[in-house]
């Protein structure tokens, strides 16, 4: 009798950033609990490219902002069946420890524990039960794939925002108008912020921002850069400063354009050898609040999802270019260009293949 062979199926792994390979591995087994989705498809983004983060990770299937149908269901799951469309969430805080009790859910020690199997460049995905209790969430059948695919960024951003504090009337500069710092722009107009200014030294994204609904978008490498922010603001300086760029030079530029009182919101990570160079005494009296936002909770991911089906802020044409496994690699690099796009996504079965749950 021949041997029955394991599943398999295709994923992208990552041995560095420009060397992805698709390969034929093990469908993930599940446990008790978990779920396993068929992958529609998957964003990237740009932390997916940010070296000194992914190196220490490699080898590695990357991709976390996935959407698919649900494939599998182990016999503890409940609310989901084969079938159901969903978003879920690459990580989840455990909800009980002090830092969940007091809302700083991404400082869960759990959170950065728990992880998809593999990553959603990847056909199928296992959802371990943890992930599956918490935030798995049902897309209704009028929400375009795409749309759904940027729930996890939006939440990440609708967290950044509750931790600004946006007040309708409060000045907003939104330093970086990729993909995500669109987002933001979009966000702070829906929030109320008046003006809401935009730096970006690539042309093309300043004109993006202001289609976004930026009131202005400035060169920030201009030699007229520091009187432009003056008149921009009145000679007063941004209430609300989020810092897209994981740059501790960018950084130190919102801080120095920052208003009495502003928040300045630290929005990427810098790397770690990285140090900001400020004068305490300057923030200490103009009162500047310098505060960070790490990924999202399962309340920000609802909260986005909401958000997406009412249509109150647009994100399809964010999407500029679509690949299939064999194009990880050419949609990271892309995502480390800031002239060639703005979000790609990965469609695991190939594009313009219709997926069906089997």
């Amino acid at each position: 009798m021949t041997a029955r062979k394991n599943p398999t199926m295709h994923a992208a792994r990552a041995y560095a950033l420009d060397d992805v390979r698709v390969e034929e591995v093990p469908l993930p087994e599940l446990e008790p609990g978990d779920i396993r989705v068929q992958v529609t498809l998957c964003g990237v983004c740009s932390s997916d490219a940010m070296d000194w983060y992914v190196n220490t990770k490699l080898p590695v299937v990357l991709g976390h902002e996935p959407v698919g149908t649900v494939h599998e269901v182990t016999p503890e799951v409940e609310d989901l069946e084969v079938g159901d469309r969903v978003f879920f969430h690459h990580h989840v805080p455990c909800m009980e420890c002090r830092a969940c009790q007091r809302g700083v859910y991404t400082s869960c020690r759990r959170f950065r524990e728990t992880a998809l199997d593999p990553g959603g460049f990847a056909e199928f995905v296992r959802v371990p039960a943890e992930i599956v209790r918490l935030d798995v969430l049902k897309l209704p059948a009028d929400l375009p794939d795409e749309v759904a695919a940027f729930i996890e960024p939006v939440a990440c951003s609708l967290r950044a925002f509750a931790k600004l504090d946006v007040k309708p009337g409060n000045s907003a500069w939104v330093m970086g108008a990729g993909p995500m710092g669109l987002i933001n722009v979009r966000l702070a107009r829906h929030f109320g912020a008046e003006p809401i200014i935009v730096t970006d030294p690539v042309p093309v994204r300043r004109e993006l921002a202001i289609e976004a609904g930026a009131d202005l978008a400035l060169d920030p490498a201009s030699s007229e850069f520091d009187e432009e922010m003056q008149e921009a603001t009145g000679d007063w300086g941004a209430e609300k400063v989020i810092v897209g760029p994981g740059s501790a030079r960018v950084i130190e530029d919102g801080l120095a354009h920052a208003a009495p009182g502003a928040v300045v919101l630290i929005f990427t990570p810098t790397p770690p050898d990285e140090t900001v160079a400020y004068r305490p005494c300057d923030l200490y009296f103009k009162e500047v609040t310098i505060t960070h936002s790490y990924s999202a909770s399962p309340i920000e991911t609802r909260e986005a999802l909401d958000l997406l089906i009412s249509g109150a802020i647009e994100v399809s044409d964010l999407v500029t270019h679509r690949f299939g496994l064999d194009g990880v690699g050419e949609a990271l690099k892309l995502a480390k260009q800031a002239d060639e796009g703005l979000r790609s996504v990965i469609y695991p079965h190939g594009l313009g293949v219709e997926v069906k749950t089997v």
